[in-house]
């Protein structure tokens, strides 16, 4: 193909998407439908993930057609939109689950408190000790908190906004590939535990494949989820406030 018709399908291309929303809403619909595919196709290997595999083939597509992210992130607000009513429907697991939650609200505490301290202690410590700016220090210390929370939380203390969203998905993708061979060398059986645990480490991303591997494990990590929001957005100001490197 020559240089000249792969300028014109560029320049055909921009203009479209640029014009209408729909090209990328639909690009990014069939480009996640074939990296579900693949994934299932692969027998749920976790490297696969499809939104690991899918935000790859979308970043190389931006990448080569030149587009800038916020021409993208417009296109597929609408996608964006779907991701209140999707959480408020993490409630049906969880309310299915109410009579052994309200057995393990101890165990449950613990883990949470633990699980949320090591998080953002964690984050801060190893950004400090590869020289990570207080900005940056203060941007990936509420990575395992679901965007909604994380953002908010780094923007109003100073940290980069863009790069507390970074430090998310990668904690989601990575946690929610790491979770299954952690959890067999832990030898997890109860899902409950597994679902806690990947829904504590790798918020919404975590979830998604939780409930994709057993409905109790799905609503245990949608309440270890929401709850680690709200302990991340309690604790993150007192860590804060006594970590000496901030």
């Amino acid at each position: 193909m020559s240089t000249s018709l792969l300028e014109r399908l560029h320049t055909a291309w921009l203009s479209l998407a640029e014009g209408s929303p729909l090209p990328w809403l639909v690009l990014t619909m069939l480009v996640y439908m074939a990296a579900m595919a693949i994934y299932r196709k692969s027998g749920n290997r976790p490297l696969l993930i499809p939104v690991f595999t899918g935000v790859v083939v979308i970043v190389a597509i931006l990448m080569i057609t030149g587009t800038p992210y916020a021409t993208y992130r417009s296109g597929v607000s609408l996608l964006g939109l779907m991701i209140g009513p999707a959480t408020v429907a993490l409630a049906i697991p969880l309310y299915a689950q109410r009579e052994r939650i309200s057995q393990l609200w101890l165990p449950i505490s613990v883990a949470l408190l633990v699980g949320c301290l090591v998080a953002l202690l964690s984050a801060l410590g190893i950004a400090w000790a590869f020289g990570g700016s207080q900005a940056t220090l203060i941007a990936v210390a509420p990575k395992s908190a679901t965007i909604p929370i994380a953002l908010p939380m780094a923007e109003r203390f100073g940290g980069t906004p863009s790069l507390a969203a970074v430090a998310v998905a990668i904690t989601g993708i990575s946690g929610t590939m790491m979770a299954p061979l952690l959890c067999r060398v832990l030898r997890l059986k109860d899902p409950a535990v597994e679902g806690f645990a990947i829904g504590l480490t790798a918020h919404a991303i975590g979830t998604a494949r939780a409930i994709q591997l057993n409905p109790t494990a799905g609503a245990f990590s949608a309440l270890a989820m929401g709850l680690n929001g709200v302990a991340t957005a309690v604790l993150m100001p007192l860590v804060l406030a006594i970590a000496p490197w901030i």
